[in-house]
C-alpha cells in the first residue's frame, strides 16, 4: 500500500500531508490540439502556443534557452538531408504554464534559410517562427507529427523538473513549405503526466 501511494505521489496524482489523509489532486492533464499551432499568428499577435494555452485559463510563457548552429539528432538530419556532421540552426526554448515547465522545444532550420535572419538571433520572434518563415517566402503548408513515449534524457529530466521515473512524450514535427521543402524540424518533449494530444482527421 505504501509503495502504491508513493508511486501516485511521484506522479503528482495524490497529495499527502503529515497527520492528514491522502487526497486525489485535481485533474491536471491538458488536452492539446497540434492543429491549433500550425498556421502563423495574425500580425502583431503573440506566439500561438501561448494564446492557445491561455484559452484554458492558464498563464503561459516561453523562455529562450539557446540559439546556435549545431549537428542535429540523426532523425532530424535525415529529414533535412544533411551530410554526416552537417549543421542546422537550433532554437531551443522551454515552455511554462503557471511557472511550471511543461515542454522542451528544440527547433532546427536549414542554414540557407535561417542565416542572416531573425531566426539566427538570440531574441524572441513576434508571433513565432511560422510568421517569419511565411514573410521570408516559406509559408507552412504541411505538418507531420511522429509521437513516441521515451525515457527522458538527463537534460530533459532537469529542464522539465520531472517528479520521478516518468516517461516523456516526444514529438518529431516536420513542417514543409511549397515544393515539399522541409523548413522546420522540431523535437518537442512534453512531461507525460501533464499532457494528452488530440488529433482530428478524416478517412483517406
Amino acid at each position: 500500500m505504501q509503495k502504491a501511494l508513493g508511486l501516485l505521489k511521484e506522479e503528482r496524482l495524490v497529495v499527502g500531508r503529515a497527520g492528514s489523509a491522502v487526497t486525489v489532486r485535481e485533474h491536471r492533464q491538458r488536452t492539446m490540439r497540434p492543429a491549433s499551432y500550425m498556421a502563423p499568428a495574425d500580425s502583431g499577435d503573440r506566439y500561438r502556443w501561448l494564446t492557445e494555452a491561455e484559452k484554458l485559463g492558464a498563464q503561459a510563457r516561453s523562455r529562450l534557452l539557446r540559439v546556435a548552429e549545431v549537428a542535429p539528432p540523426a532523425d532530424v538530419s535525415a529529414v533535412l538531408g544533411l551530410p554526416e556532421g552537417g549543421t542546422a540552426l537550433l532554437r531551443q526554448q522551454l515552455l511554462l504554464i503557471d511557472d511550471e515547465p511543461v515542454e522542451l522545444v528544440s527547433s532546427y532550420y536549414p542554414l540557407e534559410i535561417a542565416r542572416g535572419t531573425a531566426i539566427a538571433k538570440r531574441q524572441k520572434i513576434k508571433g513565432g517562427t511560422p510568421v517569419l518563415l511565411a514573410e521570408l517566402g516559406y509559408p507552412p503548408r504541411l505538418s507531420v507529427d511522429r509521437v513516441s513515449a521515451r525515457v527522458p534524457t538527463q537534460e530533459q529530466f532537469t529542464a522539465l523538473r520531472l517528479p520521478g521515473d516518468l516517461p516523456v512524450l516526444r514529438t518529431l514535427r516536420v513542417v514543409r513549405s511549397d515544393g515539399d521543402l522541409p523548413i522546420e524540424v522540431t523535437v518537442m518533449v512534453k512531461a507525460g503526466h501533464l499532457y494528452e494530444l488530440q488529433y482530428e482527421f478524416t478517412a483517406e
